[in-house]
């Protein structure tokens, strides 16, 4: 059975341009949260409103998660974790450091009971790439450090971001969920 993508937005969503929007567009079984308070974000609504859409599909789940996102997938009950097969989680944020995000703190230190891949920059102004290691470590998720790419998103210059698609493939059991135009285009982008 073919793996649903969830795309996990962080704090205030991520809107048009970046990659996870570009995401939800072009790869197919892909499916985005959406949260009814991305401004003052509570863990219970937050972590409620993903488990429901994770438990409410029939197939297995690979999530796609950025910032806030990444920890509120973190936080996920043992029920809607059981069917998520990977996780990609990108630019974890530092809960206990922003006073908007501090319901989300502590973050569990706790292994993940799938395979996860923890990507970090090491000039994210959000979360210092040492606490991300850490979460790694904790989680038992593979980690990629990447040099200087800020937030990983617009700002940072990360659009379409073929990496980041490349490193969420390797969780994936289909070998591309892109139509072929838009895997020419992002094959494209990859080049330039």
């Amino acid at each position: 059975m073919t793996q649903r993508i969830i795309i996990v937005p962080g704090w205030r969503d991520s809107g048009p341009g970046h990659w996870q929007s570009l995401w939800a567009e072009r790869l197919q079984d892909a499916e985005r949260v959406v949260q009814d308070d991305w401004v003052s974000p509570r863990r219970e609504a937050w972590v409620g409103t993903l488990e429901r859409l994770i438990l409410s599909r029939p197939e297995p789940v690979v999530i796609a998660a950025h910032s806030l996102g990444c920890i509120a997938t973190s936080h996920l009950g043992a029920e809607a974790a059981a069917r998520v097969e990977g996780a990609l989680l990108v630019a974890p944020a530092d809960p206990e450091r922003r006073a908007a995000l501090v319901d989300f703190a502590p973050v569990p230190y706790a292994p993940l009971p799938y395979r996860s891949i923890v990507v970090a920059s090491t000039t994210d102004p959000f979360c210092p790439v040492r606490l991300a290691g850490a979460y790694a470590r904790a989680w038992g998720s593979e980690f990629v450090r990447i040099q200087n790419a800020g937030h990983i998103n617009v700002d940072s210059g990360h659009g379409d971001w073929p990496l980041g698609l490349a490193l969420l493939e390797s969780l994936t059991d289909a070998p591309s969920r892109l139509t072929a135009g838009d895997r020419s285009s992002v094959q494209h982008s990859a080049t330039l």
